[in-house]
């Protein structure tokens, strides 16, 4: 199966009939993240949601068997049935409503403004066009002055890469049971707008404006908070995570021979001057608009 930029490698298993399970498999040093995946697993798995069950593991974590929660991931399923897409959305967005009830397991790192900020060091090592340690400097700041203003909380459950290929569509079941949950090792305590974000501004694929505004609406309406508020987080959001995702795609392309990733950059590169366009981020734009180059994927 395609693995992801951890380098993690996935296996499709096949038992007697249509029985069918997932070997997921990690070198020594990432023994940890097996760990953590089977731990947030067994939270989601615990307030109703569809995670996948361990079947076997290894002594030393490296070798993990899970449930499979089905072929079709939706960013695949979208792509042969295109008009499903408002549906898989919708019930992605009431999802993230759910999660937004999920207490978060001990131990999560807090995305906070701080945090978001030091995040950002891959923008300013590999992606930044200026080399100017001052303006960098001044960027930090805007950035760290707009997530205090927009996105101060850090209290919700994030998965942290909620888009449509880390969800697998199951147009079969009822409710949440829809999308499976995959590849949420790395979730951390966040802004309630965080995963939200994740979904509607995604590297790997166009979602077009008619439907960001439906869902965010959705999101914000199921929520009770005041749309206007959800707006401007989520462009502080998309702006911090979308710098710190180029940065992260021109270090794969370079350092690690990972090429494939030069194609997404100019998409994140447009979603990152459309949030910065929000009124509320006009410092911000106006300093770190400059240190957005074409760069090599233009």
């Amino acid at each position: 199966m395609a693995g992801d930029a951890s380098g993690r490698r996935f296996h499709r298993l096949h038992g007697p009939g249509t029985e069918t399970a997932i070997l997921m498999e990690c070198d020594p040093a990432g023994a940890d993240t097996h760990a953590a995946f089977l731990r947030i697993a067994a939270t989601l798995r615990a307030a109703g949601l569809s995670a996948p069950r361990p079947i076997a593991v290894d002594g030393t974590c490296r070798l993990a068997i899970v449930g499979d929660l089905g072929p079709d991931t939706v960013a695949a399923w979208i792509v042969k049935a295109p008009q499903d897409e408002a549906v898989i959305y919708a019930a992605a967005v009431d999802l993230l409503v759910r999660l937004q009830d999920v207490a978060p397991p001990e131990g999560l790192i807090a995305l906070d403004p701080q945090q978001g900020v030091r995040m950002l060091d891959p923008f300013f090592d590999h992606a930044c066009a200026v080399a100017d340690q001052a303006r960098h400097g001044a960027v930090r700041g805007l950035m760290l002055d707009a997530l205090r203003a927009h996105a101060p909380r850090a209290e919700t459950l994030s998965l942290r890469d909620f888009h449509v290929e880390n969800l697998i569509w199951r147009p079969d079941r009822q409710g949440h049971d829809r999308l499976g949950l995959v590849d949420f090792q790395d979730a951390v305590r966040a802004p309630p707008e965080y995963d939200l974000v994740s979904l509607l501004r995604d590297a790997r694929r166009d979602v077009r404006a008619g439907l960001h505004a439906a869902m965010t609406a959705r999101f914000a309406t199921a929520t009770g908070r005041d749309p206007a508020q959800v707006a401007a987080a989520a462009a502080a959001i998309g702006v911090q995570r979308n710098l710190r995702i180029l940065g992260i795609f021109a270090r794969l392309a370079t350092d690690g021979g990972k090429r494939r990733y030069l194609s997404l950059m100019p998409r994140v590169r447009a979603m990152i001057r459309e949030d910065l366009a929000h009124p509320a981020l006009r410092d911000l734009a106006h300093a770190l608009r400059p240190l957005l180059s074409a760069g090599p994927a233009a």
